[in-house]
């Protein structure tokens, strides 16, 4: 097995903008759950928060490569954060609370990487 990656492999290719409107959707598809589980109602997708993908893919530089890798980042927390509640709550265990906290990073992350993308390219809400 050869330790180089196969020729099709391109490290600086260009930024798919569907692939991150869909890692971003499902963030927020995963979100809601949380704030299912948490008693409250889910993120909202509009205004900048739905924009974000395209303005942050527009920018460019390394203000994508922040949001690329803060994405990443938050899909982690709450796919771990997730399955963990579930788990819990398979157990029969109270996790409102648990869960409002998730929830609450998750909003915090999610407003810090749509402050990302520069002004000019976010809508008003």
């Amino acid at each position: 097995m050869s330790a180089m990656p196969p020729e099709s492999f391109s490290p600086a290719a260009p930024p798919r903008p569907a692939g991150l409107a869909e890692h971003w959707a499902a963030i927020h598809e995963a979100a809601a759950v949380v704030a299912a589980l948490a008693g409250q109602a889910g993120p909202p997708l509009d205004g900048p928060a739905r924009a974000f993908p395209a303005a942050i893919v527009q920018a460019g530089g390394q203000r994508l490569a922040v949001a690329r890798r803060g994405v990443e980042d938050l899909s982690a927390i709450l796919e771990t954060g997730l399955r963990a509640l579930l788990s819990l709550h398979g157990r029969g265990t109270g996790i409102r609370s648990a869960a409002a906290t998730l929830y609450g990073e998750f909003s915090a992350a999610r407003d810090a990487l749509v402050a990302l993308a520069p002004p000019e390219r976010r809508p008003l809400a």
